[in-house]
């Protein structure tokens, strides 16, 4: 993307959502000339020109380069919206913050969340594409799941299928083995924060009470998430190991999915402590045999003796899903990746994302001199969503299919061992 591909930007700020005093003469100078202006620059001169977009931004109908529509859901500390992209005409979701609201431990654990979210690169973890402040208000533009979540699934049209568990569950599986090996633990797996793609794909939304930990052994003590997913010791008001507290999360979940009700239910917080301590849980008999065993090793109530990923990804009811793992490099999130990578070293896929932002009027210098801002760079979140984008259109992203035929050596190696018939003089094991 050389240097001079692109008509020199105005003299005032790209970016701007307060301020727009810096736009003067020169501007009205240069659209008296001839020269067109590029999507970028036709919009930045809207943001500090057009009475209509001044206004949007003000009243919040507009937040930087996105144009807002309306609520699609809320928190206890924030509203989301449904926007899209002023240039690149894609959808997206904009988690919106007072400031006001937000004491230390929240603004504490929102830049926790931030944090994370830009360490993580997987086809099941919802993506974040930029971060824009103002004033009075903070916004995560994320990416958009048009499919609903899971809970509002299995609450309207009941438990899913012995296939459709698996599907899901291998996808959230691999979710959250990528984030224990890049040493996230998320502390709150729940129905709820689990979102479908409009292409089925299933996402991992909502890292608000996730955490970083140095390793696998470092003891947690603050109680995070829903009641009625939290493992036996959060209840215990004791500290905690982060990895399994996922686990057993994700065996409610998966409990939840394939029976369409909870394994602890209570009327009361109290009881429901009791009963999730006490471990005691009925699994109807028609649940297949195969997933019986893998949610009995999950909802164990002691920590050391719960099932590890490793375990789960092995297991007999997970081995005829294959899941298609894409290796992505964590540097390919910043745009500078496009500059480092140069002409004809770069995939197709580089090709296309460098082609589309040149369209826009995006050149070298915009990438350059936003660099050092990560996702607070509206070059950054422009550049992410272009580039997820053309991931989709080219099939990197879909759900994973039941072969019933196991690609992966070492759980080849599993199936076939469990196969076997062991036999002596005395017994037939099988």
């Amino acid at each position: 993307m050389p240097a001079g591909a692109s008509p020199r930007m105005p003299r005032h700020s790209l970016y701007s959502l307060t301020e727009s005093s810096d736009c003067g003469p020169e501007k009205e100078e240069e659209e008296d000339s001839p020269k067109r202006l590029t999507p970028l620059e036709k919009l930045t001169r809207d943001m500090c020109h057009d009475e209509k977009t001044i206004k949007d931004l003000t009243v919040g109908k507009r937040v930087g380069f996105y144009k807002v529509r309306g609520e699609i859901g809320c928190g206890n500390f924030s509203k989301v919206k449904l926007a899209f992209h002023a240039l690149t005409k894609d959808k997206v979701a904009i988690k919106v913050m007072e400031k006001m609201r937000l004491d230390l431990q929240t603004q504490r654990m929102l830049s926790r969340e931030i944090s994370n979210m830009e360490s993580l690169y997987h086809p099941n973890v919802l993506r974040l594409y930029e971060v824009v402040e103002t004033p009075c208000r903070l916004y995560l533009v994320l990416e958009y799941a048009g499919g609903g979540d899971l809970h509002s699934r299995l609450t309207s049209e009941g438990k899913l299928t012995d296939p459709e568990s698996k599907i899901v569950f291998a996808q959230i599986l691999s979710a959250v083995k990528y984030m224990h090996d890049n040493s996230i633990i998320h502390r709150d797996m729940k129905a709820e924060n689990v979102l479908y793609s409009c292409s089925g794909c299933v996402k991992v939304a909502d890292f608000g009470f996730s955490t970083r930990i140095n390793n696998r052994n470092q003891m947690l003590d603050t109680f995070c998430g829903s009641p009625p997913y939290a493992a036996p010791e959060l209840f215990k008001d004791e500290s905690y190991l982060g990895p399994p507290v996922d686990v057993w999360a994700m065996g409610v979940l998966l409990f939840f999915m394939v029976t369409g009700t909870m394994p602890f239910r209570a009327d009361t917080v109290p009881k429901l402590r009791r009963s999730v301590i006490e471990g005691v849980y009925a699994l109807p008999m028609w649940v297949s045999a195969p997933c019986q065993r893998l949610i009995r090793g999950i909802l164990k109530p002691d920590p050391s003796e719960r099932y590890a990923l490793d375990q789960m990804l092995g297991c007999e009811w997970l081995l005829p899903v294959e899941l298609f793992r894409t290796a992505r490099p964590l540097q390919q999130l910043n745009p500078v990746y496009l500059l480092e990578a140069g002409t004809g070293r770069m995939m197709q896929e580089e090709e296309d994302v460098r082609a589309a932002l040149q369209e826009l009027g995006v050149t070298q210098e915009h990438i350059l001199d936003n660099q050092c801002k990560n996702s607070r760079s509206p070059f950054t979140g422009m550049y992410r969503i272009v580039l997820h984008r053309i991931q989709r259109n080219s099939g990197t992203e879909r759900p994973p299919i039941i072969t019933g035929v196991v690609k992966d050596p070492k759980r080849d190696s599993l199936r076939a061992y469990r196969n076997l018939r062991h036999t002596s003089k005395l017994c037939v094991l099988s």
